[in-house]
């Protein structure tokens, strides 16, 4: 498959920044264009409509998935291991999609809500066959959504404790332990 041109990617990443940073309302094709640095004309070349911004959005972060999901299944330190650890962002491509989704999700975009809901089975389905049973499963898909849940707060006075280096090691352990088939 072909690359989407430059001027396509730099329209969708800057539809993706406002949404992450300001939300639905304020990611108007106006501040997009402006933002990307093309004109409206330019961003309508592309996207022609701010429900055909959102759909590429949902596009990207299923292709983001797809490749988390083949990380989850080949790496070296196991699935749930590797699931674990990236369930405490990092700012990647795949972080940013995702809060971004969820801020459109979060305004009723139907198509959102079915991604985020597409994206937690494909990820539950990833981990089950490498966990002992469905209660190990459950463990390990709240133990990654507590992570989630509490970097995305790390900022603010509510965020709970995300290990970091032997803490998360020592957690990761600790739930394969319990987990293991």
């Amino acid at each position: 498959m072909s690359r989407p041109p430059l001027a396509r990617e730099k329209v969708l990443d800057a539809f993706e920044q406002i949404m992450i940073a300001d939300g639905e309302r304020a990611a108007t094709l106006e501040a997009t264009a402006r933002a990307a640095g093309v004109s409206k004309g330019g961003l309508l070349y592309h996207f022609g409509t701010k429900e055909a911004l959102e759909l590429a959005l949902v596009a990207r972060l299923s292709v983001l998935v797809d490749d988390d999901i083949a990380e989850i299944t080949t790496a070296n330190e196991g699935p749930v291991a590797y699931f674990m650890r990236s369930s405490a962002m990092e700012s990647s491509a795949l972080d940013r999609v995702f809060i971004a989704v969820s801020r459109l999700a979060q305004g009723g975009n139907a198509h959102a809500v079915t991604a985020l809901h597409d994206v937690r089975e494909r990820w539950s389905n990833a981990i089950r066959p490498h966990v002992a049973d469905e209660t190990a499963h459950d463990l390990v898909m709240l133990v990654s959504d507590g992570l989630y849940y509490n970097n995305a707060l790390a900022s603010s006075a509510v965020a709970g404790p995300v290990p970091t280096g032997p803490a998360m090691d020592a957690l990761i352990k600790l739930v394969e332990r319990a987990t293991r088939p």
